[in-house]
């Protein structure tokens, strides 16, 4: 039997204050590469905690989602082909822990423009970037109730 295809799960918190949306720069095999804070979710938690949790880690500061922007689809095929399934949610920016490192990769974090986003689209690491940029500019907001997580998961 042929390996079952399975994809990818990863959550992104799209964060905005005045204008500029709040990402992080990382090491990756293909240099330098711009992205929402994201990551891998983890076993027994969900959606919206495993966002809140990358977001800390990734930027250094609590985050509190409150509206689901999306949930997308994207197939990487270099250098592995690799499908993610992203759930990317809007939220609450909170305190910073400027003691806390950031993850393993992340160089900063960085606040840019729509229009900054825009012209660095060879920079994103995902195409997902711009897209949760855009939906969350276009005021996509889904209430966190549309990603139901068992009980069985906690």
């Amino acid at each position: 039997m042929a390996q079952r295809w399975k994809p990818n799960v990863t959550v992104a918190a799209v964060i905005e204050r005045q204008g500029r949306y709040l990402l992080v720069e990382e090491e990756t095999a293909d240099g330098l590469r711009l992205n929402n804070p994201a990551g891998h979710l983890d076993p027994g938690e969900s959606p919206a905690e495993g966002c809140a949790r990358e977001t800390l880690e990734e930027t250094a500061h609590r985050f509190t989602p409150t509206a689901v922007v999306g949930i997308y689809l994207a197939r990487i095929r270099q250098p592995k082909d690799i499908t993610y399934l992203r759930f990317a949610f809007a939220g609450t920016l909170g305190d910073f822990e400027p003691e806390r490192a950031l993850d393993h990769g992340i160089v900063r974090t960085l606040w840019m423009t729509v229009d900054e986003i825009r012209a660095s689209t060879a920079r994103h690491r995902s195409p997902l970037l711009l897209q949760c940029v855009e939906d969350h500019l276009a005021g996509k907001r889904y209430p966190l109730e549309l990603v139901r997580v068992d009980p069985s998961m906690g």
